[in-house]
């Protein structure tokens, strides 16, 4: 580290944003805590994104610009780690904002409590309005890697830890904060909540209009990713009941939601067979995990009903259910 001063160092993938970049950059230079660098990453912007952030870097002394080819998200985040001076390090979507006192309150809490990750909480950010998420605030390690909240613009982490653990986020694949966020637990010691939603996740359309590709496949390399870090670097034994709910939660829940909503029945059918076929070649036995069998969160009820039987009645119902969904939110 070059700079000893930074307090918080935050990352900023841009790619393309030019209609909220300014909104973005203006939540992180006006910051109460004023001890922190912006790692602002041009990734191959076509738009006016590189000209807002080289007009902001011009007034402010603090915004870093680096430029890159187009590698995607993971690869923008990561070109970012080699240029880091802060204690701790942040990470921020280019089309979202935060609260002013964000980083004051999370770093304060930080050192504090001397924890290598600090959540807080977020409203999803509509047109006109917002709702407000309230996570729970766990701290065993296989809980966390069950049932936390994997997205990683919601949280500091402790510098000199994160690159240590040598944990970098997927190149080229969908769902990177899963997999971050995963590889990162069995090596979390601590970690501590302040109760502010301080994240504006901005929404630029339902998530009901939100129709999906084969692309949402890739969750399969995300889950491949972490079951081979887990084998590779001695965790699975320990891990491999959490590892098991995991992907049932993962395969059951929100890839077999995301999927249920391709357009195409043809790449829908197909998604969905080999969504159920991953979770069964994995973990043959999954029906008898013993954390779903305690399990009382949500969705709980219908993870236990899930067979081969309910899993295709399901793979019927559920696309015809968002359809219907659909069709009655275009005649209010």
């Amino acid at each position: 580290m070059d700079n000893i001063n930074v307090k918080v160092s935050i990352i900023v993938p841009v790619y393309n944003v030019a209609p909220y970049l300014e909104k973005c950059l203006d939540s992180l230079i006006n910051q109460t805590l004023t001890d922190i660098e912006i790692l602002a990453v041009n990734d191959g912007s076509t738009d006016n994104s590189l000209s807002i952030l080289n007009k902001y870097s011009s007034l402010d002394s603090r915004i870093k610009v680096f430029n890159k080819p187009n590698g995607g998200l993971s690869d923008a985040r990561n070109h970012a780690f080699q240029y880091i001076n802060g204690e701790y390090v942040g990470f921020v979507d280019s089309d979202d904002f935060v609260d002013l006192q964000m980083y004051e309150v999370m770093y304060q809490k930080a050192v504090e409590t001397d924890s290598e990750i600090v959540e807080c909480n977020l409203h999803h950010t509509f047109d006109d309005y917002e709702d407000t998420e309230i996570g729970v605030k766990e701290t065993d390690n296989k809980e966390l890697l069950m049932n936390g909240r994997s997205v990683v613009w919601n949280k500091i982490y402790k510098t000199s830890w994160l690159i240590d653990t040598k944990v970098t986020f997927p190149v080229g694949l969908i769902y990177e904060d899963v997999c971050f966020y995963s590889k990162l637990m069995p090596y979390l010691h601590k970690i501590s909540y302040v109760d502010e939603p301080f994240v504006h996740y901005v929404q630029r359309s339902t998530s009901i209009n939100n129709f999906q590709t084969l692309k949402t496949l890739q969750i399969f390399d995300i889950l491949d990713s972490i079951y081979s870090f887990y084998k590779n670097n001695g965790f699975f034994d320990e891990y491999k009941n959490a590892l098991e709910f995991l992907y049932t939660r993962i395969l059951l829940c929100s890839s077999f939601s995301r999927m249920c909503r391709i357009e195409s029945h043809k790449d829908r059918k197909f998604a969905l067979r080999k969504n159920y076929e991953k979770l069964v070649t994995t973990f043959p036995n999954w029906r008898k995990n013993q954390y779903l069998k305690s399990y009382n969160g949500k969705n709980s009820r219908y993870m236990k009903l899930i067979n081969g039987f309910t899993y295709k009645l399901s793979c019927i119902i559920y696309p015809f259910l968002i359809t219907l969904k659909i069709k009655k939110s275009k005649f209010r």
